[in-house]
């Protein structure tokens, strides 16, 4: 089977209801991203942050994983597909994918404040104060935060750099360090870049756009692969 890779971001979970903070000015549901999204908001007001994202992950329950998804769980069935996204939502799973790298961490997962490799689970929606890690520190969301380190890049990178066919869907190309994985993809692979904007990324070789939303763009995508499988 070919090794087909492809980076997710919002726009494929915006389908599904999932709101994006890039199209509302940088306010995401009506919060700046610095008050929100950031270590130093985690310091000033914790409970803001886990009550923002018990919302946030009560939100996700509630909504299903669109045709985007679905397609991509389909295509398990002729490629070998990993999807590395930058969504931290569940929806990929939710739709059937087997192999989803999550690089900005995920909303149902928290982790320590004293040992960042302690990681659970969150059943349900709820992660309050008070609910600590198995060495008495407060637990967090498991969410890469703006100016924290993305520990998952490394894997995703040789990820990348492996495919055979490499597959963008829903992100501008402008989150970094993750639009660089488009770089380490090799210069002869072809690639395919699906958002109804499209993302400046004339210097890679070998692109093609498909200038649509991700659950039409993928119904398109899904004939030109089992075309080239």
């Amino acid at each position: 089977m070919k090794k087909l890779v492809v980076l997710t971001g919002a726009g494929i979970s915006a389908e599904s209801g999932i709101a994006t903070f890039r199209d509302a000015g940088g306010l995401w549901e009506d919060y700046r991203v610095e008050d929100v999204a950031t270590p130093e908001a985690w310091q000033r007001n914790p409970t803001l942050i886990l009550d923002f994202y018990n919302q946030r992950r009560k939100k996700a329950l509630e909504v299903a994983p669109n045709r985007g998804h679905e397609i991509l769980a389909e295509l398990e069935k002729q490629f070998q597909v990993t999807i590395i996204t930058q969504n931290v939502d569940n929806l990929h799973e939710r739709a059937g994918s087997t192999r989803v790298i999550h690089l900005h961490g995920s909303l149902f997962e928290s982790r320590s404040t004293l040992n960042p490799k302690l990681i659970y689970p969150i059943s349900g929606w709820q992660l309050n104060m008070g609910d600590k890690c198995e060495r008495g520190s407060q637990l967090r969301p498991n969410i890469v935060w703006f100016g924290e380190l993305v520990p998952m890049m490394e894997v995703a990178a040789e990820i990348a750099s492996t495919a055979d066919i490499f597959l963008v869907v829903g992100t501008s190309l402008v989150v970094y360090p993750a639009a660089s994985l488009i770089d380490y993809v090799a210069d002869d692979v072809k690639k395919y870049v699906i958002d109804p904007k499209r993302p400046a990324v004339i210097h890679v070789p070998n692109v093609e756009f498909i200038e649509e939303k991700a659950s039409t763009g993928m119904e398109n995508m899904k004939r030109i692969l089992l075309q080239v499988q």
